[in-house]
């Protein structure tokens, strides 16, 4: 898909289909009311005729258009002006885009009215619109045997005005978008593989396949040997239980001199979850083949860095295997040793995520990092602290956390900061370990961070507990490619912009 801002009247794009927007009641903006000029007022006298309401979320598509250069016209609603805001925009953007993806238009140019530029510069307007597309074009991989359907035959799309100054960050935010929208394709597309197509060895084959593709990426795997070489006892308790191989993924993006501190980003990959000996309940436990998607975000997130050709060094781990009930699973009691030598009693064999990340996050002090940052469908307890709407963010340090917060507000991928205080590590304590791997219910989803903070003391480190966010169940069951545009503008910051 191609992407361009334009400026000037909208009425003078050539394209297949030209979208406008009409508020309720007929109301038309500054473009509207322009095309509406060159067509004569055949708009507002379709408007009058009350064959379109403007509502939110309603599209008409009109083919008979004069004194425009696009054969087809899209009316897309708005909604209630008074209310019109930024949410809205980008709904009626993904509206205008679900729509044309219906016909057989190669080409569009979407004139929607903008929300005030304090609330969508030119180049979030650009990034965003790039992202939106990518998500309504975006089609489920499903394995069904039955005929795909054809793709959307929308190749280029044209977004605007932009006034002429503000086209260079324009563009710029479509070409940073359009990489968000295909890495966050590679994340939905690992989320939503069954687990016995995306083992611990797959993932490991798409870490490879991202060097093959990317010059400035390297990857190294460790197998089981090498990873109790490194003497990750919290790691292969949860792996011991599965007749899969577990392994570990480091993935480096080299976009900085060396000497500089990379960004580190820890991924949980379990590719299964029954729960293990402490067996999750059998309703939607189909759903556990997303819990390596903390895993996906990292891959995807290194995918991203190396196609817009980030001026970051960033660092990916993944511990990755499944947790599963068996005559040689890790039972309740048990007592095992993590890499940095700290013994952990495990209560309950379904908290296995904080187990395999604190290995990997002790691994991370060997690149000396400037931050690090976990992601991990970690806790129940933070769906129902936050619902969908909002990933956790739980961190040692207070600035770090409001850069991930503040980066999901840009880009409309929420998330909201969590209390760490020493009083939920309290919580963690045993009479035969240092520490046990749960606290009980209340706080669970700050004393599972609390946990992973026993190991990153010395770090700049960030959890995302995205258990909420990175997919949806029910009808619309899938991964959702969040928080990956969270993830890019949080390293496009840190990386102070990006190659041309």
């Amino acid at each position: 898909m191609r992407f361009q801002p334009f400026s000037g009247r909208a009425g003078d794009q050539r394209c297949d289909c030209l979208v406008i927007g009409v508020h309720e009641r007929g109301e038309l903006g500054e473009q509207g009311r322009a095309v509406d000029r060159s067509m004569r007022g055949r708009v507002r006298a379709l408007l009058a005729r009350g064959d379109f309401s403007g509502r939110s979320g309603e599209t008409l598509l009109l083919t008979d258009t004069v004194g425009v250069r696009a054969p087809r016209l899209l009316l897309v609603g708005l909604g209630a002006l008074a209310q019109y805001n930024r949410r809205g925009w980008r709904r009626a953007c993904a509206t205008a885009v679900t729509a044309l993806a219906r016909t057989r238009c190669s080409s569009a140019a979407i004139a929607l009215e903008r929300p005030p530029a304090r609330e969508l510069d030119d180049y979030y307007f650009g990034r965003a619109l790039a992202e939106i597309a990518a998500t309504a074009l975006y089609r489920i991989n499903d394995l069904k045997s039955t005929r795909r359907p054809r793709p959307p035959a929308l190749t280029r799309l044209a977004a605007g005005p932009v006034d002429a100054a503000g086209l260079t960050a324009a563009r710029r935010g479509m070409d940073i978008g359009a990489a968000v929208g295909e890495s966050a394709s590679l994340v939905r597309n690992l989320g939503n593989l069954p687990s016995n197509v995306c083992t611990p060895r797959y993932l490991a084959q798409q870490a490879k396949r991202l060097a093959a593709q990317h010059r400035r990426v390297r990857v190294k795997i460790l197998d089981e040997a090498a990873i109790r070489r490194q003497k990750m006892g919290c790691f292969l308790a949860v792996a011991q239980g599965s007749e899969e191989p577990p392994r570990f993924l480091v993935i480096q993006y080299r976009g900085a001199r060396p000497s500089q501190a990379p960004v580190v980003l820890v991924g949980k990959g379990i590719t299964f979850d029954t729960g293990g000996i402490s067996l999750k309940d059998p309703p939607n436990m189909d759903e556990m083949k997303f819990d390596m998607c903390g895993a996906a975000t990292v891959l995807g997130a290194l995918d991203f860095a190396a196609r817009s050709g980030l001026r970051l060094n960033v660092v990916g781990l993944v511990p990755t295997c499944d947790n599963m009930p068996s005559g040689r699973a890790v039972k309740p009691g048990d007592i095992v040793t993590s890499a940095a030598g700290l013994t952990v009693e495990i209560l309950n064999t379904d908290a296995e995520g904080r187990l395999i990340l604190c290995d990997a996050l002790n691994y991370a002090r060997r690149f000396n990092p400037q931050a690090v940052v976990d992601f991990a469908t970690l806790t129940g307890a933070c769906v129902i602290a936050l619902g969908q709407h909002h990933s956790g963010v739980m961190s040692n340090d207070d600035a770090l956390a409001r850069e991930l917060v503040e980066a999901g507000q840009r880009v409309d991928d929420r998330a909201w900061q969590l209390p760490l205080t020493e009083e939920y590590g309290e919580q963690l304590k045993s009479n035969f370990a240092d520490f046990a791997n749960v606290a009980g219910r209340d706080g669970g989803a700050i004393t599972a961070a609390a946990f992973l903070g026993k190991f990153t003391r010395g770090l700049n480190w960030a959890h995302m507990d995205i258990a909420g966010t990175a997919y949806q169940g029910g009808a619309n069951k899938g991964a959702t490619g969040r928080p990956l545009p969270l993830v890019a503008d949080f390293l496009v910051r840190r990386a102070g912009g990006a190659r041309g």
